[in-house]
């Protein structure tokens, strides 16, 4: 347990944008009784550090709201898998898939792995795990 007042004095930025966020949204969090954050990335390719960079920055503000009040939050995690493909990632077999699919939606290309119907879903479960 991190004793309250250091959490009251941290200059820590997922602190300083929870307390923002806590005193700003006030009226609409009584009226809600949650706060509702939201992250999401593009499964484009196989998930790397700025897939969880995205993801970490969401957790560490639900992490300072849980300890600056006692408003239950939740995280909504968009994937956007209709995005088209726009080039072909480096590190993914069998490319003339994705080369033939260029510009299509994700979800609508053959998953090169051959694990999954699509190369969104392949990517999608990848994060899954």
């Amino acid at each position: 347990v991190i004793d309250k007042s250091i959490i009251e004095k941290t200059t820590s930025w997922p602190f300083v944008e929870a307390r923002k966020l806590i005193k700003d949204r006030e009226s609409n969090l009584k009226k809600k009784g949650k706060i509702t954050l939201q992250t999401g990335y593009g499964p484009s390719g196989l998930p790397h550090i700025g897939t969880f960079a995205e993801v970490a920055r969401t957790t560490m503000m639900v992490n300072a709201i849980s300890h600056l009040t006692d408003i239950p939050t939740e995280i909504i995690t968009f994937s956007d898998d209709m995005d088209g493909l726009r080039k072909i990632p480096d590190n993914i077999p069998n490319s003339e898939i994705l080369e033939q699919n260029l510009n299509k939606p994700l979800t609508s290309i053959p998953d090169p792995f051959k694990k999954y119907s699509s190369f969104g879903e392949h990517n999608n479960e990848m994060l899954k795990s």
